[in-house]
This record gives structure tokens, sequence and C-alpha cells, in this order.
């Protein structure tokens, strides 16, 4: 019995490989092969590597796309990590009568749609004069990803020891120094869960980065890759090479702080 249900485990993590490797595979090799190839054969390997593809796309704009994604991704983590966690440790060390409320708040954040709020979203930007600014993205990005990232940093607050939190008062802390020299230290993990959704949702974003920003100057990644395609045909070579390489990023981010990722995880879900 207990060999079957190895076996099955087994086979189940196969299927899982294949399902989430074989998408990138088919990413890698078609960003090789000629838009003429892929047109008549999507499923084929390339006759001949065509490396030229990814010289075109970093060619007609990838390159400023790519630095203008790390700029807004990178802008949005700093964001979301500094209130959130601040957010989180009121939240969690504070007891007041308005606190129930604002975590009512915060958990009602979870609940807007951004599709929703897409309108006076456009409206109050253009108000505030920051729409085609790397600011219009920026700014809803943080909002939006504020609510998950304050409730999950609030929990992994909560499994503190108040014994800590006890030492450090009669040594002389205060509030700040405790948040910055004790809590933002320990609660590494849940800060790179954090960071890890939060760059996933920002490096990714589609909506807002095409509605908000009209210049070529500073559109994300997901926006620019429109530019590859008009309305008689798509170029289908240098489109799938931009896509190859906007993931190489967040592959990297994530292969590199995998650990601290289930860590967090695990903190987040069981305390509170």
């Amino acid at each position: 019995m207990s060999r079957i249900l190895h076996g099955l485990a087994l086979l189940v993590l196969v299927v899982g490989f294949v399902m989430v490797a074989y998408p990138i595979f088919w990413i890698l090799m078609s960003s090789l092969k000629k838009s003429e190839e892929i047109s008549l054969n999507v499923w084929s390997l390339p006759t001949k590597l065509q490396w030229i593809n990814y010289k075109a796309a970093w060619e007609r704009g990838i390159s400023q796309y790519f630095l203008n994604s790390l700029l807004v991704t990178a802008a949005t983590i700093i964001g979301v990590i500094l209130i959130g966690s601040a957010g989180a440790y009121g939240l969690s060390r504070y007891k007041a009568s308005w606190i129930k409320y604002a975590l009512l708040f915060v958990t009602g954040g979870m609940m807007l749609n951004p599709q929703v709020c897409l309108i006076p979203l456009y409206e109050l930007l253009t108000r505030l004069n920051i729409r085609n600014t790397p600011y219009a993205l920026i700014l809803p990005y943080i909002a939006f990803r504020l609510p998950l990232s304050t409730l999950l940093i609030r929990s992994f607050f909560i499994g503190v020891p108040k014994e800590i939190e006890e030492s450090a008062t009669i040594d002389g802390c205060g509030s700040l120094q405790m948040f910055f020299k004790i809590f933002l230290p320990i609660s590494r993990p849940i800060l790179v869960t954090s960071a890890i959704l939060t760059a996933y949702y920002a490096w990714n974003e589609f909506m807002f980065a095409v509605i908000f920003i009209d210049s070529s100057k500073y559109r994300t990644i997901p926006a620019g890759l429109m530019s590859f395609r008009d309305a008689l045909q798509v170029d289908w070579g240098p489109l799938i090479a931009g896509m190859a390489i906007s993931a190489v990023p967040i592959m990297i981010f994530f292969i590199s702080v995998q650990k601290y990722f289930i860590q967090g995880m695990f903190a987040g879900s069981v305390k509170g």
C-alpha cells in the first residue's frame, strides 16, 4: 500500500513538473524560431536558432521597458514593505478600541477589485497631474498590495513572544527602535514572502500599465510588448523573445529567495 501511495505521489509531482516546465520550454524554443515557423508549426523545434530575435526585441524597446519595470517593481516593493510592516506592527502590538475597526478596514481592502476602481483612479491621477508618469503605476500598485501584505506580516508579528518586547523595553527601546531593530530583522521570511507576491503582481500587471501610461518612455514590459504587433501582422519571434526576457528577473528573484518564501508562507498561515 505504501508503494502505491509513493508511486501516486511521484506521478502527481511529475505531472505537476511537466505542467509548469513545458510552457517555459515552449516559450524558450519559440523565441528562437522564425515567425513563419511559429505560424506554420507552433509545436516544432526551431530548425535554426534565431538568437537575433532577442537582439531585435532589445532594440525595439524592451531595454527601456525592462528598466521601467524594474523601477516600478522595486518602488512598489519598498513602499508595500515599509507601509505594510508599520501598519502590521500597530495592528498587532497596540491595544485600542479603534484597532479592530482598522483591521476590518484593511481586510475589506482585499475585497476591492482593481477593475471597479479604474475610472475613479483615472480621474484622480489626472487631477493630480501624475498620469503618464511612473507614479501612476507605483501608487495604485502599493495601494492594492498593502492589505494582503499587512495581514500576512501582522500574523507573523502576533507570534513574536511578549518577552522579547518586554526585554527591549527594559533596555530602553522605544517603539521605533523596537520596530526597526527587533521586529523587522526577525521577520525576514514573511517580508520576503510579501516582496515576492508584490513583485509578481507589479511586474506582470497589464491593465493599469496600458490605461494610465500613454508614452512609450514610461511603459513597462507587459504594455510595451503590445508595440510588437500591429493591425495586420504580429512579429512572433521578437515578441516571444521579449516575453522570455520579461520572465527571467522574476524567476531569478524567486529562486534566490525561495527558502525564505516557504518559511514565510508557513509562518503567515499558522500564526494569528
